[in-house]
């Protein structure tokens, strides 16, 4: 029964956040979708990779420590996407829809704060580190499996590297590999400004939520189910073969579990790749997360 409760106090503040961004959204109406871009933009841009750099270039974070971390993020992405490829071939899905958003969960705006609830701020660079992996993936094999078969201009992987959030990565790093700082007043002040992320993350998904339609219903639902599915599988399989401590364990779980990410609806109709359907799988899926986030803690912290 502890466990339970424990479990329950992890995911309660991070649900009852996306439930006031929706709260919100439905006084406000599709308004409240507007009024959140410029933030989003900021959050995007310079808070987001703000955190990804402290957690990264933190005194206590250690690269040498995560690479077996960072493999499990990197085997379960790509194990996931091996392992909805048949399913979207069995029930007739365009694979161009239904893998990507499979390979890439919502690591950032849930997995950062439900990582720093579920194990403490100390986790928070080995998440971000997940996260990393994570995006790699997506943004070298996802985006290749969405250009599939087009002529028409391609989104260059160099290109992403010289976004803010790969940059803070990137930057990060090298503070960390080489052992460089920061005076400690703008490093801490910084790090303040990166922590305001988390909340306006989860925010700003529940007012996406306000746009859930089960128009697309179906691919939806088998999307919620395989994707968080999909990782723990891969994750139960890792679990025992890779050096992780309990800790690492407990986050490769919880990353196992996740639901698929918003950026994938994004990148669907900057591809115009049924935008409709793939809404339909992320937008389920976070809902579903209710169910599946609970079960990859249950797994992690046993």
């Amino acid at each position: 029964m502890a466990l339970f409760e424990r479990i329950f106090e992890i995911i309660l503040p991070v649900f009852l956040l996306v439930a006031f961004g929706y709260c919100y959204a439905r006084l406000r109406g599709k308004q409240a979708i507007s009024d959140t871009a410029s933030v989003n933009r900021i959050n995007m841009e310079v808070l987001c990779p703000l955190l990804i750099f402290t957690a990264l270039a933190a005194r206590d974070f250690e690269i040498t420590n995560n690479l077996s971390l960072i493999l499990a993020g990197i085997l379960i992405s790509l194990g996931s996407a091996l392992l909805a490829w048949p399913v979207s071939r069995t029930l007739g899905y365009d694979t161009r829809t239904f893998v990507p958003p499979m390979m890439f969960n919502n690591c950032g705006n849930m997995g950062l704060p439900l990582s720093v609830l579920a194990f403490g701020s100390s986790a928070l660079p080995s998440a971000v580190a997940l996260f990393m992996a994570c995006t790699l993936i997506y943004f070298s094999v996802g985006i290749k499996i969405l250009e599939a078969g087009r002529d028409n201009s391609k989104v260059s992987f160099f290109k992403f590297l010289f976004s803010p959030i790969m940059i803070a990565m990137i930057a990060g790093i090298i503070f960390s590999a080489v052992r460089l700082s920061l005076p400690a007043a703008l490093f801490s002040a910084l790090k303040l400004l990166g922590e305001t992320s988390i909340p306006i993350m989860l925010f700003a998904l529940g007012v996406r939520m306000i746009d859930v339609s089960f128009k697309c219903w179906r691919i939806g639902m088998v999307g919620a189910i395989i994707c968080p599915l999909s990782g723990l599988i891969i994750a139960r399989l890792l679990d025992g073969l890779l050096p992780l401590d309990a800790t690492q364990t407990g986050q490769m779980y919880l990353f196992a579990s996740l639901p698929p990410a918003v950026l994938c609806f994004m990148f669907s109709e900057q591809y115009d790749q049924e935008p409709e359907k793939v809404a339909a799988i992320v937008l389920l899926g976070n809902l579903s997360a209710v169910v599946f986030v609970p079960i990859g803690l249950w797994l992690g912290m046993q």
